[in-house]
């Protein structure tokens, strides 16, 4: 697990994660986000976004660099994507992956994204680059106060497994600790066909 903390639920807004649109207000018929690679180019308009939506405890530019530099080549451990929409990014998550864990590092859309399920597929992607990694076991932080976000990772099969006390700061807000683990093969539902 990351030792600090990921600016991915740090907001007393309601969280950037997304939650399935509603056809009601027309979401569903939105044209939907293309998502890629993240790569050098992006880490300005990725912080533009940071500094939107966590504007006391954005990433600095630094640690989008540091993190990577970690993402390509033989010996990767991080995947990080953007989601891009007419051009704009609206969208980013990271993940990192150490000895068979992966860590959820950050997961953001842009306000106009919220209730479109962009937060879900960067989630799915993320968990699918886990997969690839061979991790055993997904963990991620959230503040205790972000329920939506709360939901959308249990609706994807994480549990709550302890606390961070005072983990996102300057709020002193602590941090609900959920784990995902993967089904091995003999978990893994048979499939029966002719």
């Amino acid at each position: 697990m990351s030792s600090r903390p990921s600016p991915d639920h740090q907001t007393s807004a309601p969280p950037p994660d997304a939650v399935r649109g509603d056809p009601r207000r027309g979401d569903a018929a939105r044209p939907g986000a293309v998502l890629r690679e993240m790569r050098w180019w992006d880490i300005a308009p990725v912080l533009e976004l940071e500094r939107e939506l966590f504007p006391e405890d954005a990433w600095s530019p630094g640690m989008f660099w540091s993190e990577l530099a970690h993402a390509r080549g033989p010996f990767a451990t991080r995947r990080y994507l953007v989601a891009e929409q007419a051009g704009r990014l609206v969208g980013y998550g990271g993940l990192a992956a150490v000895d068979g864990t992966g860590d959820i590092q950050t997961i953001a859309t842009a306000r106009d994204q919220w209730g479109t399920g962009l937060g879900a597929r960067l989630l799915t992607e993320l968990l699918g680059a886990a997969t690839d990694f061979e991790c055993h076991e997904v963990l991620l932080e959230v503040r205790v106060d972000n329920l939506r976000a709360q939901r959308l990772y249990e609706r994807f099969g994480f549990e709550p497994i302890g606390f961070r006390r005072g983990y996102y700061q300057p709020g002193n807000v602590d941090a609900l600790v959920m784990r995902r683990t993967t089904q091995t093969s003999s978990e893994a539902p048979s499939v029966q066909g002719t």
